[in-house]
């Protein structure tokens, strides 16, 4: 294995100064140094930018012919006073004083009312209504109207109904459709005929938008009606 090391590197050996030989013959190391003498390497000289030049050029604003020989406006500083709005504070409802009609008193006062209503004949639609606490106090809402009276009757949409009593005098209410009850309005109707929890109520439809009030049946016994 060492001969054979030995022969091959002698051999390299050889070749490798038969190679030089030539090179010294072409004289090749002598060309290169010259060129590397002859041409000094010269690094690329970096680009400078110019500074960008922005020509500023005055502008006549054009005004409107009717403010153009006007002078300028001249603006002053208010002081304004702060506005204070007054918060709403909502008063308590006292309980205290309300009047609860019993089961016994509010069924009396109802059944005396369908009585009177199948009296009136059907020559107009009516419909009675027992009042209760949400009605008659704080909430003034009369809500729960009876739905095949509102479908068949009453206006599809939201419109305002007229309230007639006793004496003619009119109470216009706002009628909700999609609620099937009274809201804005009722509450003046029911604080001026001083309805109670329990009180039963005949409404007579006279016309589309107009109802008669045509009993108010007392919890406690007593009858108001409206002649016809």
């Amino acid at each position: 294995m060492a001969a054979k090391v030995t022969a091959y590197e002698e051999s390299r050996r050889k070749r490798m100064e038969e190679n030089k030989k030539r090179l010294e013959a072409l004289n090749l190391y002598k060309l290169s140094r010259a060129l590397k003498i002859s041409t000094p390497t010269k690094s690329s000289p970096m680009k400078r930018s110019k500074p960008r030049v922005v020509e500023k050029q005055v502008v006549v604003v054009r005004r409107s012919n009717r403010i153009a020989n006007k002078p300028a406006p001249f603006f002053k500083e208010a002081v304004l006073d702060r506005v204070v709005i007054p918060r709403r504070i909502s008063k308590a409802v006292d309980l205290s004083n309300l009047v609860f009609a019993t089961d016994e008193a509010r069924a009396k006062a109802l059944e005396k009312a369908e009585k009177l209503q199948s009296d009136l004949g059907s020559d107009y639609p009516t419909f009675v209504k027992s009042m209760l606490q949400s009605h008659v106090t704080s909430g003034f809402w009369l809500g729960c109207l009876p739905l095949d009276f509102c479908r068949r009757n009453l206006p599809r949409r939201g419109d305002f109904i007229t309230l007639i009593d006793e004496d003619g005098d009119e109470y216009r209410v706002t009628y909700l459709a999609r609620q099937n009850g009274l809201s804005g309005g009722w509450k003046g109707f029911a604080v001026a005929h001083g309805l109670l929890d329990g009180d039963a109520v005949v409404f007579q439809l006279i016309k589309p938008t107009t109802c008669k009030v045509v009993y108010i049946i007392r919890v406690n016994g007593s009858e108001q009606g409206n002649s016809l």
